[in-house]
């Protein structure tokens, strides 16, 4: 039986970057080379960049009683990591840490997208995110609120400027993934929300997203499709 998912507040998100080789790869270099050609034939728009994903880590309570979640990101292939997945998580503990942004609308609805078939998700639902790259390290240490905000802006033409964004991030712990939800508010209806980037998804060739959801409560869920710690924040939202 999987753990279960795991919601918890926290104020601080303190991540460092630390350049070392990982285990599973160079183990498994082989089988990850075959894997990765198989995926290619499946998904020929799939890109082998550089991702980053976290090593140890630890949740921490601050002189001020607020908790804070840090720990240390290492750098490696795309390929690496999905054939990590697929064959079942190999190799010491590691997990998949990202930021969301959790895009609420003035009318107090969530705006979802809808993962484009040629992506790795396809056909799943859930906010704006990505596994973290090196792009999004500055001076050494891994900013996830920089990234979520790259995502927002990447899959959905919205600038995280035009939202209201709440302090801290609700952090979720599922089975090798850490989800940090960055709460973000729009000042506008999220039928206006959805039109205007529903417009800027029709301009791509490529999108990301190939439609968006409006999630008004728990009822508008598509358990099928949200992967489950996403909806678990959704209900805990609503509540």
């Amino acid at each position: 039986m999987s753990p279960p998912i795991r919601l918890v507040e926290v104020l601080e998100l303190d991540f460092d970057l630390e350049p070392a080789p990982w285990p599973f790869a160079i183990t498994y270099a082989a089988s990850i080379a075959a894997h990765w050609a198989e995926l290619r034939k499946a998904k020929p728009a799939v890109y082998n960049g550089r991702v980053l994903l976290l090593g140890p880590r630890e949740l921490a309570q601050r002189a001020d009683g607020d908790l804070r979640l840090r720990g240390a990101f290492f750098e490696t292939d795309y390929a690496d990591f999905v054939a990590w997945r697929a064959f079942g998580h190999p190799g010491e503990r590691v997990d998949n840490c990202f930021s969301m942004a959790a895009l609420r609308t003035a009318d107090g609805a969530f705006l979802m997208g809808e993962m484009a078939p040629h992506t790795m998700n396809g056909g799943q639902i859930y906010f704006p995110a990505g596994t973290p790259d090196p792009t999004d390290v500055f001076d050494g240490k891994v900013d996830l609120d920089a990234s979520a905000r790259r995502e927002l802006l990447e899959e959905t033409g919205v600038a995280a400027e035009e939202a209201v964004i709440e302090p801290g991030w609700t952090v979720i712990f599922a089975p090798q993934r850490i989800a940090c939800m960055k709460l973000m508010t729009l000042p506008v209806t999220a039928a206006e929300a959805k039109e205007r980037i529903d417009a800027f998804l029709a301009l791509d060739p490529h999108p990301e997203f190939s439609r968006m959801h409006i999630v008004r409560a728990p009822d508008d869920i598509d358990e099928e499709r949200t992967p489950a710690f996403v909806a678990a924040y959704l209900r805990s939202a609503f509540a």
